[in-house]
Formats: C-alpha cells, sequence, structure tokens
C-alpha cells in the first residue's frame, strides 16, 4: 500500500485551510471510485483527515464562530450532526473487508452524498459569514489552532476503526445521529 501524503499546514486563514481540506476530500473520493487507485490507501488517508478535519473544527473553529456572531447555535449544532453523519458513512466504508466490492462502491457513493452536501452547506452557511463577519487576524489565529489540533489528531492516527467506531458510539449517546431503528425511516 502506497502511503497519500496528506498536507499538514501550521498557519493560514482559517477559510481557506477548511476550503483546501474539502477540496482534499473531493480528491480522495475520486481515488476511492477509481478501480486501478489504490484505494486502500485512499480509504486510510481519507479517514485520517477527514476525523482530525472535524474534530478540529468542531473544537476550535465552530465554538469561536458562535462567540463571534458569525453562526448561530442552530448552524453549529446542524453542522456537527453533519460531521456525525460523515463519520457514520466513514465507519460503514471503514467496516468493508475488501475495496473490490459493491458493498465497498456503495459505501463510498454514500460517504461522498454525505460530504458532498455537508461541504456545499459549510462552504455557504459557516465558511461565508466567516469571512464577512470574523476579522483577518482572527481567521489567522483560528486557522493556526485548527491546524495544530489538526496535525495533533494526524500524528495520532484518529482515523482509524476503533477510533471511528468511538467517535460514531458517543455521537450516538450524545443524540446527533438518530437511534438504530429510526434510520429506516
Amino acid at each position: 500500500m502506497t502511503q497519500i501524503e496528506i498536507p499538514r499546514p501550521t498557519s493560514g486563514d482559517v477559510v481557506e485551510l477548511i476550503v483546501e481540506d474539502h477540496r482534499l476530500f473531493e480528491s480522495l473520493l475520486r481515488e476511492l471510485r477509481d478501480a486501478t487507485a489504490d484505494r486502500e490507501a485512499a480509504r486510510e488517508a481519507l479517514s485520517n483527515v477527514l476525523i482530525a478535519h472535524g474534530e478540529a473544527e468542531e473544537t476550535e473553529v465552530y465554538p469561536k464562530l458562535r462567540t463571534k456572531d458569525a453562526i448561530s447555535d442552530h448552524e453549529a449544532e446542524h453542522g456537527e450532526e453533519e460531521h456525525a453523519e460523515g463519520n457514520e458513512k466513514l465507519l460503514a466504508l471503514l467496516e468493508c473487508k475488501g475495496t473490490d466490492t459493491q458493498k465497498f462502491d456503495d459505501a463510498v457513493e454514500e460517504l461522498a452524498e454525505a460530504l458532498n452536501h455537508h461541504i456545499g452547506e459549510e462552504e455557504q452557511t459557516i465558511l461565508n459569514p466567516a469571512r464577512t463577519e470574523v476579522s483577518e487576524q482572527a481567521r489567522q489565529d483560528l486557522g493556526e489552532r485548527w491546524a495544530a489540533m489538526r496535525n495533533r489528531l494526524l500524528d495520532e492516527g484518529c482515523g482509524s476503526v476503533e477510533n471511528v467506531r468511538r467517535i460514531v458510539e458517543e455521537a450516538h449517546e450524545e443524540g446527533l445521529l438518530p437511534a438504530d431503528d429510526e434510520d429506516e425511516s
């Protein structure tokens, strides 16, 4: 398996850093759809960067944007619910035994659907207000803190199936995800 290099910025405007990760997610999803690509490497890279990205956003970015009134409590909570949904789809992908099955392809598409929805919404309802309502210096400070946490989580291997399973279980306990018997409705 080849190792996919995940960029590790240490500073920058938090909005631009987050958008760069969104483009990376889209690129990794294309790799996961490509039967000639190293899908295992793409799955591992996407899992690590997706978890590090979302956890750093929820810890460092959303609370700060709330206090600056750039986003509402509802928008932050909705973002967290969408992270939880994406993490649940990611877990289904990680639990696929091989990368050459219909189950794997279906799991990729379900994750892609959840991710693409979240990316579009986040860029419009959270990042656009951050661009206009938050000072450049505050976005730089936020970028540094977000990148530091994201890089630390990447170093810890945060995308392991065990860690993703723990995160999804916590999301269920916190009510961010419907109970399993509600999923079918």
